[in-house]
Protein backbone atom coordinates (compact mmCIF):
# COMPACT_ATOMS: atom_id res chain seq x y z
CA UNK A 1 0.00 0.00 0.00
CA UNK A 2 1.45 3.32 -1.05
CA UNK A 3 1.68 5.79 1.83
CA UNK A 4 3.45 8.77 0.31
CA UNK A 5 2.46 10.18 -3.07
CA UNK A 6 5.13 12.88 -3.21
CA UNK A 7 5.82 14.18 -6.72
CA UNK A 8 8.82 16.30 -7.66
CA UNK A 9 7.41 17.57 -10.94
CA UNK A 10 9.24 18.36 -14.14
CA UNK A 11 11.51 21.27 -14.98
CA UNK A 12 9.07 22.45 -17.64
CA UNK A 13 6.39 22.82 -14.97
CA UNK A 14 8.27 25.72 -13.41
CA UNK A 15 7.77 27.80 -16.56
CA UNK A 16 4.37 26.44 -17.57
CA UNK A 17 1.74 29.22 -17.91
CA UNK A 18 -0.64 27.46 -15.52
CA UNK A 19 2.02 27.20 -12.83
CA UNK A 20 3.03 30.83 -13.24
CA UNK A 21 -0.61 31.96 -13.14
CA UNK A 22 -1.19 29.94 -9.98
CA UNK A 23 1.90 31.43 -8.33
CA UNK A 24 0.78 34.94 -9.31
CA UNK A 25 -2.61 34.27 -7.76
CA UNK A 26 -0.94 33.12 -4.53
CA UNK A 27 1.00 36.40 -4.50
CA UNK A 28 -2.20 38.43 -4.73
CA UNK A 29 -4.06 36.25 -2.25
CA UNK A 30 -1.31 36.69 0.31
CA UNK A 31 -1.24 40.42 -0.32
CA UNK A 32 -5.02 40.66 0.25
CA UNK A 33 -4.90 38.51 3.36
CA UNK A 34 -1.98 40.20 5.08
CA UNK A 35 -2.99 43.73 4.12
CA UNK A 36 -6.33 43.16 5.86
CA UNK A 37 -4.75 41.52 8.89
CA UNK A 38 -1.92 44.00 9.39
CA UNK A 39 -4.18 46.93 8.55
CA UNK A 40 -6.73 45.89 11.14
CA UNK A 41 -4.08 45.77 13.85
CA UNK A 42 -2.81 49.22 12.94
CA UNK A 43 -6.30 50.70 12.65
CA UNK A 44 -7.37 49.31 16.00
CA UNK A 45 -4.15 50.59 17.58
CA UNK A 46 -4.77 54.07 16.17
CA UNK A 47 -8.42 54.19 17.26
CA UNK A 48 -7.76 52.91 20.77
CA UNK A 49 -4.43 54.59 21.54
CA UNK A 50 -2.29 51.50 21.05
CA UNK A 51 -4.97 49.10 22.32
CA UNK A 52 -4.41 46.40 19.68
CA UNK A 53 -3.09 44.06 22.37
CA UNK A 54 -6.28 44.29 24.43
CA UNK A 55 -8.95 41.54 24.38
CA UNK A 56 -11.00 43.63 21.97
CA UNK A 57 -7.96 43.99 19.73
CA UNK A 58 -7.46 40.24 19.72
CA UNK A 59 -11.10 39.68 18.71
CA UNK A 60 -10.73 42.26 15.94
CA UNK A 61 -7.61 40.51 14.65
CA UNK A 62 -9.33 37.13 14.71
CA UNK A 63 -12.34 38.41 12.78
CA UNK A 64 -10.24 40.29 10.24
CA UNK A 65 -8.04 37.28 9.51
CA UNK A 66 -11.02 34.92 9.35
CA UNK A 67 -12.93 37.15 6.92
CA UNK A 68 -9.90 37.92 4.76
CA UNK A 69 -8.85 34.28 4.55
CA UNK A 70 -12.39 33.22 3.66
CA UNK A 71 -12.33 35.63 0.73
CA UNK A 72 -8.77 34.76 -0.33
CA UNK A 73 -9.41 31.00 -0.36
CA UNK A 74 -12.71 31.49 -2.21
CA UNK A 75 -11.30 33.63 -5.01
CA UNK A 76 -8.15 31.53 -5.45
CA UNK A 77 -9.53 28.02 -5.17
CA UNK A 78 -10.18 27.50 -8.88
CA UNK A 79 -6.73 28.66 -10.00
CA UNK A 80 -4.11 27.86 -7.36
CA UNK A 81 -6.17 25.95 -4.82
CA UNK A 82 -6.22 28.98 -2.54
CA UNK A 83 -3.42 27.87 -0.25
CA UNK A 84 -2.49 31.34 1.07
CA UNK A 85 0.03 29.66 3.39
CA UNK A 86 3.37 27.90 2.81
CA UNK A 87 2.42 25.35 5.49
CA UNK A 88 -0.79 24.47 3.64
CA UNK A 89 1.21 24.13 0.43
CA UNK A 90 3.65 21.86 2.27
CA UNK A 91 0.80 19.71 3.55
CA UNK A 92 -0.63 19.42 0.04
CA UNK A 93 2.82 18.45 -1.23
CA UNK A 94 3.18 15.72 1.41
CA UNK A 95 -0.12 14.24 0.23
CA UNK A 96 0.83 14.40 -3.44
CA UNK A 97 -1.72 17.09 -4.28
CA UNK A 98 0.93 19.49 -5.59
CA UNK A 99 4.44 18.90 -6.90
CA UNK A 100 7.63 20.12 -5.25
CA UNK A 101 8.41 22.53 -8.09
CA UNK A 102 4.97 24.11 -7.92
CA UNK A 103 5.28 24.25 -4.14
CA UNK A 104 8.52 26.20 -4.45
CA UNK A 105 6.83 28.65 -6.82
CA UNK A 106 4.00 29.06 -4.32
CA UNK A 107 6.39 29.61 -1.40
CA UNK A 108 8.28 32.32 -3.27
CA UNK A 109 5.06 34.03 -4.35
CA UNK A 110 3.54 33.82 -0.88
CA UNK A 111 6.60 35.32 0.81
CA UNK A 112 6.85 38.11 -1.76
CA UNK A 113 3.14 38.82 -1.35
CA UNK A 114 3.63 39.10 2.39
CA UNK A 115 6.50 41.57 2.00
CA UNK A 116 4.53 43.64 -0.52
CA UNK A 117 1.48 43.76 1.77
CA UNK A 118 3.54 44.93 4.76
CA UNK A 119 5.22 47.63 2.70
CA UNK A 120 1.85 48.82 1.37
CA UNK A 121 0.33 48.90 4.86
CA UNK A 122 3.33 50.80 6.18
CA UNK A 123 3.10 53.38 3.40
CA UNK A 124 -0.70 53.70 3.39
CA UNK A 125 -0.97 54.17 7.16
CA UNK A 126 2.10 56.34 7.57
CA UNK A 127 3.33 54.02 10.31
CA UNK A 128 7.09 54.02 10.73
CA UNK A 129 7.39 50.51 12.15
CA UNK A 130 5.83 47.17 11.27
CA UNK A 131 5.84 44.87 14.27
CA UNK A 132 7.25 41.40 13.75
CA UNK A 133 5.74 38.38 15.48
CA UNK A 134 7.19 37.83 18.91
CA UNK A 135 6.71 35.72 22.02
CA UNK A 136 4.86 37.11 25.01
CA UNK A 137 6.53 37.38 28.39
CA UNK A 138 6.89 33.98 30.02
CA UNK A 139 6.42 32.08 26.75
CA UNK A 140 9.47 30.03 25.73
CA UNK A 141 10.38 29.04 22.20
CA UNK A 142 9.31 25.48 23.01
CA UNK A 143 5.92 26.68 24.23
CA UNK A 144 5.54 28.63 21.01
CA UNK A 145 6.71 25.70 18.90
CA UNK A 146 3.99 23.48 20.35
CA UNK A 147 1.41 26.23 19.89
CA UNK A 148 2.37 26.66 16.25
CA UNK A 149 2.34 22.91 15.64
CA UNK A 150 -1.06 22.31 17.21
CA UNK A 151 -2.74 25.31 15.60
CA UNK A 152 -1.34 24.52 12.16
CA UNK A 153 -2.32 20.87 12.59
CA UNK A 154 -5.92 22.01 13.07
CA UNK A 155 -5.72 24.30 10.07
CA UNK A 156 -4.23 21.76 7.66
CA UNK A 157 -6.52 18.99 8.93
CA UNK A 158 -9.46 21.28 8.14
CA UNK A 159 -8.05 21.94 4.67
CA UNK A 160 -7.78 18.22 4.02
CA UNK A 161 -11.25 17.41 5.35
CA UNK A 162 -13.06 20.15 3.46
CA UNK A 163 -10.96 20.77 0.35
CA UNK A 164 -8.51 17.97 -0.47
CA UNK A 165 -10.39 14.81 0.50
CA UNK A 166 -11.76 13.25 -2.71
CA UNK A 167 -14.80 12.11 -0.72
CA UNK A 168 -15.62 15.60 0.55
CA UNK A 169 -18.76 15.90 -1.59
CA UNK A 170 -20.88 18.93 -0.74
CA UNK A 171 -18.65 19.71 2.24
CA UNK A 172 -16.27 21.33 -0.24
CA UNK A 173 -18.72 24.21 -0.59
CA UNK A 174 -18.01 25.35 2.97
CA UNK A 175 -14.24 24.84 2.76
CA UNK A 176 -13.32 28.57 2.60
CA UNK A 177 -15.49 29.51 5.57
CA UNK A 178 -14.34 26.50 7.60
CA UNK A 179 -10.69 27.38 6.93
CA UNK A 180 -11.32 31.00 7.85
CA UNK A 181 -13.12 29.98 11.03
CA UNK A 182 -10.34 27.69 12.28
CA UNK A 183 -7.76 30.44 11.75
CA UNK A 184 -9.92 32.95 13.60
CA UNK A 185 -10.49 30.51 16.46
CA UNK A 186 -6.77 29.73 16.72
CA UNK A 187 -5.93 33.43 16.87
CA UNK A 188 -8.30 33.76 19.82
CA UNK A 189 -6.63 30.73 21.43
CA UNK A 190 -2.98 31.61 20.87
CA UNK A 191 -2.78 35.22 19.79
CA UNK A 192 -1.85 36.45 23.25
CA UNK A 193 1.05 34.00 23.51
CA UNK A 194 2.93 34.00 20.20
CA UNK A 195 0.75 35.89 17.74
CA UNK A 196 -0.87 32.69 16.41
CA UNK A 197 0.77 32.93 13.01
CA UNK A 198 0.19 29.37 11.69
CA UNK A 199 1.62 30.75 8.47
CA UNK A 200 5.36 31.24 7.80
CA UNK A 201 4.67 33.89 5.16
CA UNK A 202 2.54 35.90 7.59
CA UNK A 203 5.55 36.03 9.91
CA UNK A 204 8.10 36.51 7.15
CA UNK A 205 6.82 39.78 5.70
CA UNK A 206 6.84 41.74 8.98
CA UNK A 207 10.23 40.24 9.87
CA UNK A 208 11.74 41.45 6.59
CA UNK A 209 10.18 44.91 6.70
CA UNK A 210 11.09 45.49 10.36
CA UNK A 211 14.29 43.42 10.06
CA UNK A 212 13.50 41.64 13.30
CA UNK A 213 14.41 37.95 13.40
CA UNK A 214 14.14 37.03 17.08
CA UNK A 215 12.93 33.42 17.35
CA UNK A 216 11.76 33.63 13.74
CA UNK A 217 12.60 29.96 13.14
CA UNK A 218 9.70 28.97 15.42
CA UNK A 219 7.25 30.45 12.93
CA UNK A 220 8.60 28.19 10.18
CA UNK A 221 9.41 24.96 11.98
CA UNK A 222 6.22 24.80 14.04
CA UNK A 223 3.78 25.27 11.15
CA UNK A 224 5.69 22.90 8.86
CA UNK A 225 5.79 20.17 11.51
CA UNK A 226 2.10 20.60 12.31
CA UNK A 227 1.25 20.56 8.61
CA UNK A 228 3.28 17.40 7.97
CA UNK A 229 1.62 15.55 10.86
CA UNK A 230 -1.88 16.61 9.79
CA UNK A 231 -1.34 15.63 6.16
CA UNK A 232 0.16 12.25 7.03
CA UNK A 233 -2.60 11.46 9.53
CA UNK A 234 -5.35 12.37 7.10
CA UNK A 235 -3.76 10.67 4.12
CA UNK A 236 -2.99 7.41 5.96
CA UNK A 237 -6.19 7.04 7.95
CA UNK A 238 -8.86 8.70 5.84
CA UNK A 239 -7.81 8.93 2.18
CA UNK A 240 -5.77 5.82 1.42
CA UNK A 241 -7.96 2.92 0.23
CA UNK A 242 -8.90 0.37 2.84
CA UNK A 243 -7.18 -2.99 2.74
CA UNK A 244 -10.58 -4.63 3.18
CA UNK A 245 -12.93 -4.72 0.24
CA UNK A 246 -16.36 -3.34 1.04
CA UNK A 247 -19.06 -5.95 0.49
CA UNK A 248 -21.94 -5.06 -1.83
CA UNK A 249 -25.19 -4.29 -0.07
CA UNK A 250 -26.73 -7.50 -1.39
CA UNK A 251 -24.16 -9.56 0.57
CA UNK A 252 -25.24 -8.31 3.99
Amino acid sequence: MQILKIALGTVSEASHPNSLKAALVEFFLMLIFIFAGQGTGMTFSKLTDDGSTTPAGLVAAALAHAFALFVAVSVGANISGGHVNPAVTFGAFIGGHVTLLRSILYWIAQCLGSIAACLLVKYATGVQEISAFSLSSGVTVWNALVFQMVMTFGLVYTVYATALDPKKGNVGIVAPIAIGFIVGANILAGGAFDGASMNPAVSFGPAVVSWTWDNHWVYWLGPFLGSAIASLVYEVFFILPSVHEVLPATDY
